[in-house]
C-alpha cells in the first residue's frame, strides 16, 4: 500500500542526496481488523535541478508542501487480505514555523478517529465510515490560518484528547515569535487550554537573551578573552516557550500529563528546554530544566585535540564545545521523540546534542521530576518498553554516525546496556519489477547502515521489530539474537520511521513510501 507517492522525488531533492525527509506517522490498528495509515496526495513540483530550490516553491520547501494533502486511509482485514475501505483528506498543513514536513499523527478511541486539521483544529471522524462527526476548534468558529496543529495527538484511558497548537506571531520589534498551547478536550467536548508562555516558572521570557551556538573556525570553544574569562556565543532574544514541533504529550495512569517545551529561538532555543508535568486539569505539577544536568562534553565524550570535532586544548572540562557551558539536553524540532511514562512512574525523553557525535541523550526523571540518569543516545527515539520479571527493559536505536557500529540496543531500567545487535549488511539492494532483489556492495557502508527507527515495536515475549536503512525488516529476540530478516523495497536513507503491531501479531513497517505488513 502506497503511503507517500512522492518518496522518490523527495529523495532526489534532499539536501543530503537520496534521503527521504518525511517523518511518517505510526499506523493505527484495532482488535476488529481495522488499520489506519497516512496517504499523501496533491502535487509535488520538482526543482529544475534537484536540490536547487528553483523555481520556487519546489522540491522539499515549505511552499511546495502547501500543494500537498494529508489523508487517513482506512483498511480492513478480510481473511489474509488488507482491503481499503475509506479515505478522509484533512486540510492540515505542516507548520511553517519548522519550515519542513512535520508529523501528521492521528489517534483513536472506541469508534472514533481523531485527525489533525488546519488552524489548530482536530477532526473527529467515524472509524467505520470516515464521516466527519465534528471539527474541534479551541479558538471558536474561525479557522486561524496562522495556527497549526503540532505533533501527535494523544488520548488517555477515558478518551480525553491532548494535543499541541502553535501560532505564528510577529513581535513589535519585527522578530517572528510563536504562541503555543496544550489543548485538552474531554469526551463530552469540554475544551480547556494552557499557555506555554506562562506555564513554566523560571523559564526565560521572550525578551530575555539566550546564548546561541558557536559558528566559524573549529575546534570549539574559541580561546578565552584577554582577561582570561571564557568566550561565549552571541546572545539573542530567547522568544517564547512552546512544545517541540513533532512531540506527542504522554498521559500516566493517574492522569498526569507530560510534555516538553523549548525556547523558540532557532539558533540556540533548543538548549533552553523543560520536561513538564501537569495535573489532569492542566495546572502545573512540576517543571524540570534540561540545562545544567549533563557534564560529559570536553574531556569526556569529546577528546581534546586540533581536529574539527575535538575540543580545543585548554577548554574547561565537561563543557559543550558549541556553547562553552555545562551541556544542556537539547529539545530539537527535527525529532519526533516524545515523553514515555515507565512502569515505575518515571519519565523518559530523547534529546539532541551535537558534541557527542549528534547522538543526543536519553534522559530519565522520576515521578517528581528529579533527574535520575541518562544514556548517551537519544536522538529522535521514543523507546519501546517491555515488562518482564518484575522489572522492564527499553529498546532503542543506538547509532554511531561517523563509522558505526549501528546498533539496536536493549537497556535495563537504569539505562544500562543489556545487549546490542549491530547492523552488518554492507550492500545496497532494490526489489525489481519481477520481484527479485538485486544487491551491490559499492563500498559506501563498510560498517553497516543506520537503523531507520523512531519508535520500535516489541511484543509480549520481548521480541523487537525494526527497520534498517538497508531496506530490510529485522526481528531480534529478547536475548539479542536475529530471528528473521526480510527485504522490503529499497535501500534508502529516510527520516526515522515507527513500527507497529496489531493484536494478532501482524507487523506494520514503512519503506520507500510504501506500507508493508508481515506476519509475526
Amino acid at each position: 500500500m502506497v503511503v507517500d507517492p512522492f518518496a522518490e522525488q523527495e529523495a532526489a531533492e534532499s539536501q543530503f542526496g537520496g534521503y527521504i525527509p518525511v517523518h511518517l506517522p505510526t499506523p493505527l490498528t484495532d482488535g476488529d481488523g481495522n488499520v489506519f495509515v497516512l496517504r499523501k496526495g496533491g502535487e509535488y513540483v520538482n526543482c529544475d535541478a534537484p536540490g536547487s530550490g528553483t523555481p520556487a516553491p519546489c522540491g522539499n520547501s515549505i511552499g511546495n508542501l502547501e500543494r500537498q494533502t494529508w489523508s487517513v486511509q482506512a483498511a480492513r482485514w478480510k481473511g489474509d487480505r488488507l482491503l481499503p475501505t475509506w479515505s478522509f483528506t484533512s486540510d492540515w498543513k505542516p507548520s511553517r514555523i519548522y519550515g519542513r514536513e512535520s508529523l501528521f499523527q492521528s489517534a483513536m478511541s472506541g469508534d472514533v478517529l481523531y485527525v489533525p486539521g488546519a488552524g489548530g483544529t482536530v477532526f473527529q471522524v467515524a472509524k467505520s465510515t470516515g464521516r466527519v462527526l465534528r471539527r474541534i476548534n479551541p479558538f471558536g468558529g474561525t479557522v486561524d490560518p496562522a495556527a497549526f496543529t503540532s505533533g501527535g495527538l494523544t488520548l488517555d484511558a477515558h478518551g480525553t484528547l491532548f494535543y499541541n497548537v502553535v501560532r505564528s506571531e510577529t513581535r513589535p520589534d519585527g522578530l517572528e515569535d510563536v504562541h503555543g498551547w496544550l489543548v485538552r478536550v474531554t469526551r463530552d467536548q469540554k475544551i480547556s487550554m494552557v499557555d506555554y508562555r506562562t506555564l513554566v516558572p523560571g523559564a526565560p521570557k521572550a525578551t530575555d537573551l539566550c546564548y546561541e551556538e558557536f559558528t566559524g573556525e573549529m575546534p570549539f570553544p574559541p580561546p578565552p578573552q584577554p582577561d582570561g574569562s571564557p568566550t561565549m556565543p552571541v546572545r539573542s532574544p530567547c522568544l517564547s516557550q512552546r512544545a517541540a514541533i513533532s512531540l506527542a504529550p504522554a498521559v500516566a495512569a493517574d492522569g498526569t500529563v507530560y510534555t516538553v517545551t523549548r525556547a523558540h529561538n532557532r539558533r540556540g532555543g533548543r538548549n533552553y528546554g523543560y520536561v513538564v508535568a501537569l495535573k489532569p486539569d492542566l495546572t502545573l505539577k512540576w517543571a524540570t530544566s534540561l540545562r545544567g544536568i549533563l557534564n560529559d562534553g570536553c574531556g569526556v565524550l569529546v577528546p581534546y585535540g586540533d581536529g574539527q570535532f575535538d575540543c580545543r586544548p585548554g577548554a574547561a572540562f565537561g563543557v559543550d564545545p558549541y556553547t562553552n557551558e555545562q551541556p544542556a539536553a537539547g529539545v530539537d524540532d527535527g525529532s519526533t521523540a516524545s515523553p514515555v511514562v515507565l512502569p515505575d512512574g518515571s519519565i523518559l525523553y530523547g534529546t539532541r546534542n551535537v558534541y557527542n557525535g549528534r547522538r543526543g541523550h536519553l534522559m530519565k526523571f522520576d515521578h517528581a521530576g528529579r533527574y535520575v540518569t541518562n544514556f548517551d543516545y537519544g536522538w529522535d527515539i521514543t523507546p519501546a518498553v517491555h515488562r518482564h520479571d518484575g522489572t522492564y527493559s527499553l529498546y532503542i536505536k543506538d547509532l554511531n554516525y561517523e563509522a558505526g557500529p549501528y546498533n539496536l540496543t536493549r537497556l535495563d531500567a537504569d539505562l544500562k546496556r543489556e545487549w546490542s545487535y549491530a547492523s552488518t549488511e554492507t550492500r545496497s539492494c532494490e526489489r525489481l519489477p519481477d520481484g527479485t532483489v538485486s544487491c551491490v556492495d559499492e563500498g559506501n557502508h563498510p560498517h553497516g547502515f543506520e537503523w531507520c527507527i523512531s519508535a520500535p515495536a516489541v511484543d509480549r515475549d520481548g521480541t523487537v521489530y525494526g527497520l534498517s536503512a538497508d531496506g530490510h525488516f529485522y526481528v531480534v529476540d529478547s536475548r539479542g539474537n536475529l530471528r528473521d530478516k526480510v527485504f522490503l523495497s529499497k535501500t534508502i536513507a529516510s527520516a526515522y520511521t515507527p513500527v507497529s503491531l496489531d493484536p494478532r501479531g501482524r507487523v506494520y513497517a514503512q519503506n520507500n513510501g510504501e506500507l508493508y505488513v508481515l506476519g509475526r
